[in-house]
């Protein structure tokens, strides 16, 4: 599996999200409460898998890797339930999970050396 395939999942499966009519609401701040559950959520899912790979022997990389994919895979599936239940998928949610999981990495390459 090559990084531009192991890259696709996650970038089809955010595009597969907006494919198609769904409800659209005008009321999604970029700040606000949600936000910052989606930051810390993804903070703590992001520390934990990368603790849990690394227990079971994993490298870094791959740990800081699988950590991100698993991160990722929360993010996109917590929109996709949303969706499913007929509220709104958000960008802007998946930015903060992001931007959550990014910092986490961060924090972790300077303990994790």
């Amino acid at each position: 599996v090559t990084g531009v395939q192991t890259c696709a999942l996650p970038i089809s499966l955010v595009f597969a999200l907006w494919g198609g009519p769904h409800p659209r609401s005008t009321d999604d701040p970029w700040l606000g409460r949600d936000k910052f559950f989606h930051f810390a959520a993804s903070a703590l899912i992001q520390g934990a898998a990368h603790a849990a790979l690394r227990a079971n022997g994993r490298d870094y990389g791959c740990a800081s890797t699988g950590a991100a994919f698993v991160t990722a895979a929360a993010g996109i599936g917590k929109e996709l339930w949303d969706r499913s239940r007929g509220r709104d998928a958000s960008l802007r949610d998946l930015t903060w999970d992001a931007v959550g999981g990014v910092s986490a990495a961060v924090v972790i390459r300077q303990v994790d050396r």
